[in-house]
């Protein structure tokens, strides 16, 4: 289905996705759906999906006094646990848990001393209402590592399982992950907050649950900084470290050492992946009826536009091309509808990491959210130098599966499981399901077109001007963000010199030789020509791409200059950066440090590449 993708994605047509993931359960590839009218997009805005504006006090923003809440006056609603099939054992024993969505589990690390690092107020101020005041609490890191309960909570550990690297796993659940509860804020929206590094559960198999210093931090500042990116994305509350140590093997080498603890708290209006669906089913037709369940669940509180649709909307498509052409009414079954959306939500994410150069790492279904979030940080990385084979997972590093060209058609795999649960589960057709997958390829052609034609000021799309550059770029190694950045400042005029036409690319042209040079000289050309019928002036054309193309992005060598005196105990770092990444696309004067490229060190191990350990 992507192989159109080809040429909009890659440097050279042949190169991209020449590791086809494998297998792919079979959809359409030839047909296409033939609509009776044009079939509306059932997204819908999530509160996630855009940072607010930045240049207002976010503290009080929106936000009255009488808002503000005590952590103890929070509106707390269990509707997980409430509503949904629960382990009868509260033990902590690694063990398979059958036929439940979640076990019940108290936080366990052991704290000594515990300090508050640093903490969003963004998520504090327009997700919980919170006074700002709470933070300095002398208990605040208690309640925040678990060490010490939240007054209304309820607290448990998710079931799922998942496909990993492309291979069923089984269950996994969370393993050191916990929920406090869930809470329903001001603006009626549902949130869970949820403790990562905060001790066992049955799913943590052979680990301790806890998580350590570095992988904390990181997850802290990129749940930030992609929501600030424009990303849908799960957030982070607080980041607290608990005062004792952990013992983690980096590389898996055999030299594990003792690294400082930490708790991060993650907040989303959910946490259910796609393996939260898989297990289930893979139990066979008895626990079928927990996928209906857990659907009807995720729909009524998630999706509640589907619940309510009606034969009146008439959403309807046929699929032609097989001896018998039928209509699908969309309205005619809700888990149709829903697979559709979820699939469209998965391809817009998608197109947008692709849009900002932004690799997961670890696209297994367990880390694939049904909401369309960026879920689970752990061996991300931003790009660098234009690398269409990047990946930052040393652990994928034999077949690159989820290297940066693969992540639209791993998207897609991952859809093809998730509609193959529901399918097997008899919620939707096949038809039905290829649907959804159909969807999926033209949701993501479609906004990632929009998102690289607007990183490139242009008014139309255009498949040869932009595989060109890409092409270029992956042949000079040439920085993906500062590049893009970069490109604002060349001027819609046909009257410049050649020699004159790269010089607002130079700080990323430096070690280009002249057949390069003259390479690049005649794309710019070809890009002048472009710009210079469009109609829009210079500065309203920076303007709009500056809007999209960052200038600070949370490379890893900058994550790491946080860790490393974090470790020393000086977190000054972590907040600065925190700050800056809230305003990614803005100037920031006296920031230029940020935005510059890696440094040599950059490269060594841990840094640039880095392992699941955490």
């Amino acid at each position: 289905m992507l192989s159109h993708l080809t040429t909009s994605l890659s440097h050279t047509p042949s190169t991209v996705f020449r590791r086809r993931l494998r297998p792919i359960p079979p959809h359409p590839t030839s047909k296409a759906p033939k609509f009776h009218r044009k079939t509306p997009s059932f997204s819908t805005n999530i509160s996630m999906n855009s940072p607010t504006d930045l240049s207002v006090d976010p503290i009080t923003h929106g936000l009255n006094k009488q808002s503000r809440l005590k952590l103890e006056d929070l509106n707390w609603d269990h509707s997980f646990v409430r509503e949904l099939p629960g382990d009868p054992r509260t033990d902590v024993v690694p063990r398979q848990v059958f036929h439940a969505c979640y076990s019940k589990v108290s936080p366990s690390v052991q704290v000594d001393n515990p300090k508050l690092v640093a903490w969003s107020e963004s998520v504090a101020a327009e997700i919980l209402d919170l006074d700002p005041k709470e933070f300095k609490r002398p208990d605040f890191p208690l309640l925040f590592t678990g060490a010490s309960p939240l007054v209304g909570g309820l607290s448990y550990a998710q079931c799922y399982g998942g496909h990993q690297f492309g291979t069923w796993a089984g269950q996994l659940g969370d393993g050191r992950a916990i929920t406090l509860g869930e809470l329903v804020n001001s603006k009626s929206q549902r949130w869970e907050l949820q403790l990562k590094g905060a001790g066992k559960a049955p799913y943590s198999r052979f680990a301790d649950g806890l998580a350590v210093l570095r992988s904390s931090i990181r997850e802290f500042l990129c749940s930030e900084a992609i929501y600030n990116l424009g990303i849908p994305t799960t957030r982070a509350l607080s980041l607290v470290t608990t005062g004792n140590y952990v013992r983690r093997d980096m590389f898996y080498d055999g030299n594990p050492k003792d690294e400082p603890g930490a708790v991060v708290c993650r907040v989303a209006q959910s946490f259910l992946r796609f393996g939260s669906y898989q297990i289930h089913a893979s139990r066979g037709e008895e626990d079928f009826k927990i996928v209906k369940t857990l659907a009807d669940y995720t729909i009524k509180h998630h999706f509640p536009h589907i619940a309510s649709t009606s034969k009146s909307d008439r959403l309807f498509f046929s699929s032609t091309g097989q001896e018998n052409d039928s209509v699908v009414d969309l309205t005619s079954n809700k888990y149709a509808a829903w697979a559709v959306e979820v699939s469209e939500r998965t391809a817009s994410l998608i197109a947008s990491w692709q849009g900002v150069g932004f690799t997961h790492g670890v696209m297994n279904t367990d880390n694939m959210s049904v909401l369309g979030l960026t879920i689970d940080y752990g061996p991300f990385g931003f790009l660098d130098a234009f690398d269409p084979s990047f990946t930052p997972n040393t652990t994928d590093l034999p077949g690159r599966r989820y290297c940066f060209s693969n992540q639209p058609d791993v998207g897609l795999w991952n859809m093809a499981q998730f509609v193959s649960t529901l399918s097997l589960a008899n919620l939707i057709s096949e038809k039905e399901a290829d649907y959804a997958l159909e969807r999926y390829g033209t949701k993501f052609m479609d906004d990632y077109k929009a998102v690289i034609t607007k990183k490139l000021g242009l008014q139309n799309y255009d498949k040869e001007l932009i595989s060109n550059l890409l092409n270029n770029m992956a042949v000079d190694k040439v920085d993906y963000t500062n590049f893009f950045r970069l490109l604002s400042n060349i001027k819609a005029d046909l009257t410049i010199p050649d020699e004159e036409l790269l010089v607002p690319l130079k700080p990323v042209l430096l070690d280009v030789d002249q057949e390069r040079k003259e390479a690049w000289t005649s794309w710019v050309k070809t890009y002048i020509q472009e710009l210079s019928g469009s109609g829009v002036s210079d500065e309203d054309r920076k303007a709009s791409m500056n809007s999209v193309n960052p200038k600070y992005i949370l490379r890893n060598y900058l994550c790491q200059n946080a860790i490393d005196k974090a470790e020393q105990g000086d977190f000054e770092e972590v907040r600065r950066l925190l700050k800056v990444m809230e305003r990614p696309y803005d100037e920031q004067p006296g920031m230029d440090e940020y935005a510059r490229l890696p440094p040599a060190w950059a490269d060594r191990s841990g840094v640039r590449m880095l392992s699941c350990s955490s």
